[in-house]
């Protein structure tokens, strides 16, 4: 298991002095980054390798948001590697040791140049150690589409979208998504399953489904081909 402490920021929390989820999912995407990085597997091993991993899909638990100030460990571990797939954790802990949220994730190794998926070798893994699957109920991979939708205001793609692989980061989505909840819609879990990646200049048109506790949000392109598909519960 990779941590790493901190303490909850003024620029992470919301109008209630709370973590939201998007700061949850930076802590995550930050602490694997710095795992890869630290036992020399981080983006320059990657790019020179013409290599990438992607993210194909969250499942986020939120058990209790954060506050200002508090102080927390955010750490992450992989259990299982499968040809061209990564399986990891993720956590969130408080002063006591409690859980304050927690993560499933599986990503895709890629080649960087034809995006095509690559089996991963031992090489590229040998400094994550595979540790056990956290104990939580797994929610599967794929996110079916609610037969009804609803159009909603379409929007381009803007630079701050953009990560180091020059398009959107993952976070970047559920963010957008975000932006079309109910007022006072608590989120305690998410789900996102990635497509294909959106860059700069592209349009994304969002449709949303609701139901008694659950929206569906479905970000697409032009021609309705969805870049993601996310699913938040209350």
């Amino acid at each position: 298991m990779y941590s790493f402490k901190s303490r909850v920021r003024y620029s992470e929390v919301d109008r209630n002095r709370k973590m939201d989820l998007t700061s949850i999912i930076n802590y995550f995407q930050d602490c694997s980054t710095f795992q890869s990085e630290d036992i020399g597997l981080g983006i320059g091993y990657l790019s020179d390798k013409k290599r990438v991993w992607l993210l194909n899909s969250w499942q986020i638990i939120v058990n209790r948001y954060p506050v200002l100030g508090e102080d927390i460990t955010t750490s992450t571990w992989a259990y299982d590697f499968k040809s061209m797939y990564g399986y990891r954790n993720f956590m969130i802990q408080d002063s006591h040791g409690e859980v304050a949220a927690v993560a499933n994730s599986i990503w895709v190794y890629l080649d960087s140049e034809t995006y095509r998926p690559v089996k991963v070798t031992e090489e590229e893994v040998r400094g994550y150690l595979a540790e056990e699957k956290y104990n939580m109920e797994y929610a599967p991979r794929k996110i079916d589409i609610p037969e009804k939708l609803t159009r909603l205001t379409s929007f381009p793609v803007i630079r701050s979208n953009i990560d180091t692989n020059n398009h959107v980061n993952n976070g970047q989505y559920i963010k957008m998504a975000e932006e079309f909840l109910p007022l006072g819609f608590q989120i305690k879990q998410m789900r996102a399953e990635y497509k294909m990646p959106a860059v700069l200049g592209d349009t994304i048109i969002p449709y949303i489904s609701k139901e008694d506790n659950k929206c569906t949000l479905v970000l697409s392109n032009t021609e309705d081909k969805p870049y993601a598909i996310i699913e938040f519960t209350q």
